[in-house]
């Protein structure tokens, strides 16, 4: 039962980057570049450092998710904003930072609370431009990554905190999205008044 609760969380996902495709080559959704590059190298040091840690029915939920960030990667080259500003620079060091401390400490769970950090600090470069545009993100999307992270916690099937630290920052950082984009239009009708 955990593994198939494992298998749909990551399937959910995964179906998220379906429509955000779809309106990123229609040219509606704009993904900030730095933020899915971040993304795709964290998303690698997450499921290795969950699999070091015994993980196996929550891996498809962080695996299927980097794969899909490894197209929208690909996509935000030619489709996307935002390029290495600082914000951008500060948040590639951080991600640097934490690969060179999970290599000299072979600890994974340093190295997965790094990736939630530093994956938290990407996020913000996302959070920043959806507030500013929120037209630039798909809602649904952000949705069902969340919901495949409920059903990842599930399928984890113990109390180990590290490994459901992961799928508890996924669950909260594309809700925090969804926010964004709605109090990004509110604040849009709000100035346009």
């Amino acid at each position: 039962m955990l593994q198939i609760l494992g298998l749909f969380g990551g399937i959910i996902a995964l179906l998220g980057y379906i429509p955000y495709t779809r309106d990123i080559l229609q040219h509606k959704v704009k993904p900030h570049r730095s933020t899915f590059f971040i993304w795709l190298v964290l998303g690698l040091i997450a499921v290795f450092s969950q699999l070091a840690k015994g993980a196996t029915n929550s891996l498809w939920l962080p695996s299927l998710e980097t794969f899909g960030g490894l197209v929208i990667f690909i996509l935000s080259l030619k489709y996307g904003i935002g390029g290495f500003g600082k914000r951008d620079f500060v948040a590639l060091l951080i991600a640097l930072l934490g690969l060179i401390a999970w290599y000299f400490t072979r600890e994974a769970a340093i190295a997965l609370y790094l990736v939630i950090f530093v994956d938290a600090v990407g996020g913000y470069l996302t959070l920043h431009k959806t507030y500013l545009h929120p037209e630039t993100e798909t809602s649904i999307a952000w949705i069902l990554s969340a919901i495949g992270g409920v059903f990842t916690l599930l399928s984890v099937g113990s109390t180990n905190v590290i490994l459901l630290s992961y799928p508890i920052f996924l669950i909260i950082s594309n809700i925090a999205v969804v926010a964004t984009i709605q109090m990004g239009y509110q604040n849009k009708r709000k100035n346009s008044n």
